[in-house]
């Protein structure tokens, strides 16, 4: 079978890339929210998006270089992956090399995998990437979580004075950029990719989760993605404002999210935490996600061309 590699042309690429993640969702960490993750900046440059085609012009590999996440996500059709996944992490060898001194580049990157996917650590060991389970203090993995429609969703009612609803569109992005970044110490979020996500078709904005403060801040978020073919959904990002977090107000945005994918039939609802992180993880669990799959971190380091 003939592959040939193709730059990025328009945004029709990215629901290609969409549906290509989902006809194999057993096998991606990322399906149901990509409508958040390729909504980011990173794709910006074209450059850093690559998309493998058969003859038959089916697209049936894609990467990306995501610069906020310092992560390269990609997805291969399993046919084809066996001799395509080392030319793939080739591609994203060369990209990271080219774009270390650009807004694009990082010294590091890293991947996530399954555990279970023996052939793809196989490729990433042999092109240079180590795992970082257990590396000393600054060792990190992950896991995939997943809860049923069938567990009813515990009621967590706001403290006296916080209103929870959704985000009141684009008038109010500014504020989320600013709750974003304040809970997650960085300032990867801009007011450009969070209004791209407003816009995509798979966005909902009933799931577009805030929680308001007395005094009219957003002090809270969660965001949630629900793909209405597989009936699955997903959330995906979390936070709450340091300066509210005695309230528990993560978990009461976490149960308004849910209870809303619950109301519109999610049958699985996923979400994706590092173990390293056990606030997170206790919070999930207590809502009844479980574990359904380990996943290992793999990172290299780049050095410009």
């Amino acid at each position: 079978m003939k592959i040939v590699q193709h730059p990025f042309s328009s945004e029709a690429d990215k629901y290609l890339m969409s549906a290509l993640a989902g006809q194999f969702a057993e096998e991606n960490l990322h399906v149901t929210d990509l409508p958040y993750r390729l909504s980011s900046w990173a794709l910006d440059n074209p450059e850093n998006i690559g998309l493998w085609f058969n003859e038959k012009q089916q697209l049936v590999a894609w990467a990306v270089l995501q610069t906020p996440f310092w992560e390269i996500d990609y997805v291969c059709h399993p046919a084809v992956e066996l001799n395509l996944h080392p030319e793939i992490l080739a591609w994203a060898d060369r990209r990271a090399c080219a774009v270390i001194n650009t807004p694009y580049g990082h010294s590091v990157w890293f991947v996530n995998v399954f555990s279970r996917q023996v052939e793809r650590i196989h490729d990433l060991e042999k092109a240079g990437f180590k795992c970082q389970a257990d590396v000393g203090e600054d060792s990190s993995s992950k896991v995939l979580m997943r809860r049923s429609i069938q567990t009813p969703v515990k009621i967590y009612r706001p403290p006296l004075g916080f209103i929870v609803r959704p985000l009141a569109g684009e008038q109010e992005v500014e504020s989320y950029v600013e709750l974003h970044r304040s809970v997650f110490e960085t300032k990867n979020m801009t007011v450009d990719w969070r209004k791209r996500t407003l816009k995509h078709p798979a966005y909902k904005p009933d799931l577009d989760i805030v929680v308001e403060s007395p005094d009219g801040r957003l002090a809270a978020f969660c965001i949630c993605w629900f793909d209405e073919y597989s009936l699955d959904g997903r959330v995906e990002p979390l936070g709450c404002h340091k300066d509210f977090r005695r309230y528990a107000l993560g978990r009461v945005a976490l149960s308004e999210g849910l209870h809303r994918l619950q109301s519109l039939g999610a049958k699985n609802i996923f979400v994706e935490t590092d173990t390293f992180r056990n606030t997170a993880f206790r919070l999930y669990e207590s809502f009844d996600f479980q574990v359904i799959q380990d996943v290992l971190v793999y990172r290299k380091d780049f050095v410009a061309e």
